[in-house]
């Protein structure tokens, strides 16, 4: 097999082209890409479900909308916490019950009490599931097209719209990605 180039930390977003409809118009943050797979959340699936319906302690840490995402199709009775921490905390470590995946960008051990991180967190967003994929698997969907690989930025995970994330993502693409965002929800009705 070939070496991975780890993509930890970076953005998946869907190509109009990707008929999948668990994906269709996602962000995928990575929170993990190596050799043995990959696995990361969707940032832009709110489910109508309050964080305080199912983790009451961590309610009031979470940014609007405070409710649960949908991360992805596998394993939707788990939860994950991402959540960024300013600065990254570099100059002080990493915060008790936080593990740092890129930059400032970390998951939150969701079994630690919330007020361990609560002064530390900038923002934290709950999911339930996530997305994942077998070794080589992502690689051969990116060879498909079926994703376009971009630089993730703190807010990401935060956005206060969700539903618009992909289109801001493309948005900022200092390239014809930025075209892209452009694209009609409905093809055929162009």
């Amino acid at each position: 097999m070939t070496e991975v180039s780890s993509l930890t930390g970076r953005l998946l977003v869907a190509t109009p082209a990707l008929a999948d409809p668990n994906f269709d118009r996602a962000v995928v943050l990575l929170l993990d890409h190596d050799e043995e797979g990959s696995l990361g959340v969707v940032l832009n699936r709110p489910t109508p479900v309050g964080v305080g319906d199912i983790l009451e302690g961590w309610a009031d840490l979470t940014g609007e909308p405070g409710v649960v995402f949908q991360g992805g199709p596998v394993s939707l009775d788990s939860a994950l916490g991402v959540a960024v921490v300013p600065g990254g905390a570099a100059a002080n470590g990493a915060p008790l019950g936080w593990r740092r995946v890129h930059g400032a960008i970390g998951l939150v051990d969701l079994e630690a009490p919330p007020e361990l991180l609560a002064s530390a967190l900038g923002s934290l967003r709950i999911f339930a599931g996530y997305a994942g994929w077998g070794p080589g698997q992502l690689e051969d969907e990116l060879g498909e097209g079926a994703w376009y690989v971009v630089e993730s930025e703190p807010g990401d995970v935060s956005s206060p719209s969700p539903e618009r994330l992909w289109r801001e993502v493309l948005r900022r693409q200092r390239n014809e990605l930025a075209m892209v965002a452009t694209y009609p929800d409905d093809a055929s009705l162009n």
